[in-house]
C-alpha cells in the first residue's frame, strides 16, 4: 500500500473522528447521552498488514492486506457509568484536547498528501521549470 493511500486513510479517520467529537461536545449537557468514540481498528490492522521489507530472514513477514480501499470505522459508545459533567460522561476538557490532537493529526495528512501531489505536478511541468 503506498504512503499516499495511507495518508488518505488517515484523513478519511480524522474526518470521522472529527464529526464525533463535535456530536459529543454538541451533547455535554444532553441528559443521560452516551459519549462516542472512533475504533480504528481497520485503520490499524490495514497499516499493519502493509507490506513491509524484511531485511533478516528472523524478522517476522507481514501478510497483504486484502481489505477493500475505503475503511470501515466503528463508533462505538462509552457505556462507562462515570457522570462527568453530572448529566452524562463526556468530559469537555478531554473532548478538547481530543479535537485539538485530531485537528494537528489532520493537518499533517493533509499537508504530506498536498506536498506529494505539488512533487508529481511539478514533475509533470518538466522537474525545475515553475
Amino acid at each position: 500500500m503506498s504512503t499516499v493511500k495511507l495518508l488518505e486513510n488517515l484523513l478519511n479517520y480524522c474526518v470521522v473522528k472529527n464529526k464525533v467529537i463535535a456530536n459529543n461536545i454538541a451533547n455535554v449537557q444532553t441528559e443521560n447521552y452516551k459519549r462516542e468514540d472512533v475504533s480504528f481498528k481497520s485503520l490499524l490492522k490495514e497499516n499493519s498488514d502493509a507490506i513491509l521489507k524484511t531485511t533478516n530472514s528472523k524478522h517476522l513477514p507481514a501478510i497483504n492486506s486484502t481489505q477493500d480501499n475505503n475503511p470501515d470505522f466503528e463508533i462505538i459508545y462509552d457505556e462507562s457509568s462515570e457522570n462527568v459533567s453530572g448529566i452524562n460522561n463526556v468530559n469537555i476538557e478531554k473532548e478538547m484536547s481530543e479535537l485539538a490532537e485530531n485537528t494537528l493529526r489532520f493537518k499533517f495528512a493533509s499537508k504530506k498528501v498536498g506536498d506529494y501531489y505539488k512533487t508529481l505536478q511539478n514533475v509533470i511541468r518538466g522537474g525545475s521549470r515553475t
